[in-house]
């Protein structure tokens, strides 16, 4: 049991994921009809749906089914999991965490000691959840559990050009030791203070302010940063 505590993960990665998405959708070439621009999301973005939540569904259910999904498929035991870390921009509440909700999968297992919380970021949220659980593994704190990371969104956008890149989805990922697809250091990174896309009010905070034009040019100088720093570190 003691070189249980002191031990630290190796091939730390993937063990196994799933992915949930609602069943409901809209039609991308309906909604090419509706904002008359024929071709612009079917074959500009080649996209042909895009899902949308039910009335009774929402981050909290479609996380909920994802997990549910994986754990069934791998038979992966409640007991064996010692991290869940949500990566979200689309929080239900303004204070209580989508990993809270998660923790009533728990409760028949009686598996309460499960570290970690949400990663509230756009887009960023749950690469970040990714990397702090890959780094419990690899730490001093590690247990010998699995760490599940969940994916999960809804993303609605007012009328306009943006509504088509929409939609709403969870991934689930089982995080572990020895695993079958490692994630090998090193990395790069980059994080600016800029306005592109973001949402200001609590009144209506559904809908974000985007500048796509703006956060496209954001997005190649992030990725252009990003590589100059991993090459850096991997030349070093």
């Amino acid at each position: 049991f003691f070189f249980r505590l002191l031990m630290r993960g190796e091939n730390v990665g993937i063990v196994a994921m799933d992915v949930y998405f609602p069943s409901q959708y809209v039609s991308q070439s309906e909604l090419e009809q509706f904002d008359q621009c024929i071709g612009k999301y079917t074959i500009g973005l080649g996209q042909e749906r895009m899902a949308v939540c039910r009335d009774n569904e929402d981050v909290h259910s479609l996380a909920m089914s994802a997990v549910s999904l994986l754990l069934y498929k791998y038979n992966i035991k409640l007991e064996d999991i010692g991290r869940l870390e949500v990566g979200t921009e689309s929080m239900v509440d303004m204070s209580k965490s989508v990993k809270s909700v998660l923790m009533t999968l728990f409760q028949d297992s009686g598996n309460y000691d499960v570290e970690g919380v949400d990663s509230v970021n756009g887009c960023y949220g749950a690469t970040n959840a990714i990397f702090n659980s890959v780094q419990w593994i690899e730490s001093s704190f590690w247990d010998g559990r699995y760490a599940l990371v969940v994916a999960t969104d809804c993303a609605i956008y007012s009328e306009g050009a943006a509504r088509a890149t929409g939609g709403c989805g969870a991934i689930a990922l089982l995080l572990g030791s020895n695993a079958p697809l490692v994630l090998t250091p090193p990395r790069g990174n980059f994080m600016d203070h800029v306005y592109d896309f973001y949402k200001p009010t609590l009144r209506d905070h559904s809908y974000p302010i985007v500048d796509g034009y703006f956060s496209v040019s954001c997005y190649m100088k992030a990725l252009h940063n990003c590589y100059l720093s991993f090459t850096k570190k991997y030349n070093e």
